[in-house]
C-alpha cells in the first residue's frame, strides 16, 4: 500500500469522479485508476461503486477514508518535522476564525508569516467560537481567533487573552435610536433584534446580559455571518448588539454606545498536546511563547 494510491483514493472520494481526481492530482485518468484497483486487489475489496453516471463510495471504502487521511497527515507532518530539524518550516497551517476578530489584524498576521516562512501553505476557516475550539481539539485546524462571554472559558486547548471589548447597539441610519448618544438594555429590549444562532457563543454573551438585567427580548432574524448581519439591519430589520473594535470596519449603520453592555473576551487557542512546526512559528509571529500562562479573570 502506497502513500500515493491514498491520495488517489482521497482524491476520488472529495470530487466524485476519476476525472477531476485526476487533473487534481496531475496524472493521467489511466494510471490513477490502475493504481486505485491494484490497491482494491490488494486490500480484497472495492473501494468505489462505478456506474456511467455517478462515482461514490462503497461501505468498505469510507470505512478505508478516515485511515487514508490520517496516514496522508501523518506523512506530511513526519516531512515537516524534519524539514524543522534542519531549520525549515513548512507543511500546511489551518487557522480557523470567527468574522469578528479585531484584536489581532490576522491579514497583517499572515502576510508576516508568509514572508518569513513562504513555504507553508495556509487555510483559513471560518465558524462560531465552539465549533473552532472544538477543531482545535480534534486536530482540524491548528490555531483558532475566537471570543467568548466574560462566564466561560476555552476547555482543552492552550488559550490565551487577547483582549475585552463592550458590545454597542447598531442600527439603520433612520431606526429612532439612531440620534441618541447612550442607551440601556430595557430600552434596547423593546426592539426587534438581528443576532447569530441561538446556542452559540457569540449569541449566549448578549441572552446572559439581557437575562441578568431582567429582560427578554425579540430575535426576529438569526444570521451566521456578521456582515451579513449588518447589511439586515442596515434595511431596518432589526437591532444588533456588535463588538465596539469591529463595527468601525461597518457601512450604512450608527452605533451606539449601550450603558450596560455585555462584555466579550477574544482568544486565541491552540492544542494541548500537537503543536505542528508552522503553528508554532505562526504563535512566535503573534508574540505567543511556547507555552502560555493559564487565563484568569
Amino acid at each position: 500500500m502506497e502513500l500515493q494510491q491514498m491520495r488517489y483514493v482521497v482524491a476520488v472520494a472529495e470530487t466524485n469522479s476519476f476525472t477531476r481526481a485526476a487533473e487534481r492530482c496531475l496524472v493521467v485518468q489511466s494510471a490513477l485508476s490502475h493504481q486505485i484497483a491494484r490497491l482494491e486487489r490488494e486490500l480484497g475489496a472495492r473501494l468505489f461503486e462505478r456506474t456511467s453516471r455517478r462515482v461514490r463510495l462503497t461501505s468498505a471504502g469510507a470505512a478505508f477514508l478516515p485511515a487514508a487521511r490520517q496516514c496522508l497527515d501523518a506523512a506530511e507532518r513526519a516531512a515537516a518535522e524534519v524539514a524543522a530539524a534542519v531549520g525549515e518550516v513548512r507543511g500546511r497551517l489551518a487557522v480557523g476564525l470567527i468574522p469578528s476578530v479585531a484584536a489581532v489584524d490576522i491579514p497583517g498576521a499572515l502576510r508576516e508569516f508568509h514572508e518569513q516562512y513562504p513555504s507553508v501553505r495556509v487555510s483559513l476557516r471560518v465558524g462560531a467560537s465552539d465549533e473552532l475550539v472544538e477543531q482545535v481539539r480534534q486536530g482540524a485546524i491548528e490555531v483558532a481567533f475566537l471570543d467568548l462571554p466574560t462566564t466561560a472559558r476555552p476547555e482543552g486547548v492552550e488559550a490565551r487573552e487577547l483582549a475585552r471589548d463592550c458590545l454597542v447597539a447598531v442600527v439603520a441610519p433612520d431606526h429612532p435610536l439612531a440620534g441618541e448618544p447612550a442607551v440601556d438594555l430595557g430600552r434596547l429590549s423593546r426592539e426587534v433584534f438581528v443576532d447569530l444562532p441561538a446556542q452559540t457563543a457569540g449569541r449566549a454573551q448578549s441572552d446572559q446580559a439581557f437575562t441578568d438585567a431582567g429582560f427578554s427580548r425579540d430575535v426576529a432574524f438569526e444570521v451566521t455571518n456578521t456582515d451579513y448581519l449588518s447589511r439586515l439591519v442596515a434595511q431596518g430589520l432589526g437591532i444588533a448588539l456588535l463588538p465596539s473594535t469591529y463595527v468601525h470596519q461597518l457601512t450604512g449603520v450608527r452605533t451606539i454606545e449601550v450603558t450596560d453592555a455585555p462584555v466579550r473576551v477574544e482568544y486565541v487557542v491552540w492544542s494541548r498536546a500537537d503543536r505542528t512546526p508552522a503553528a508554532a512559528a505562526f504563535l512566535a509571529v503573534l508574540d505567543i511563547p511556547a507555552q502560555s500562562p493559564p487565563v484568569t479573570d
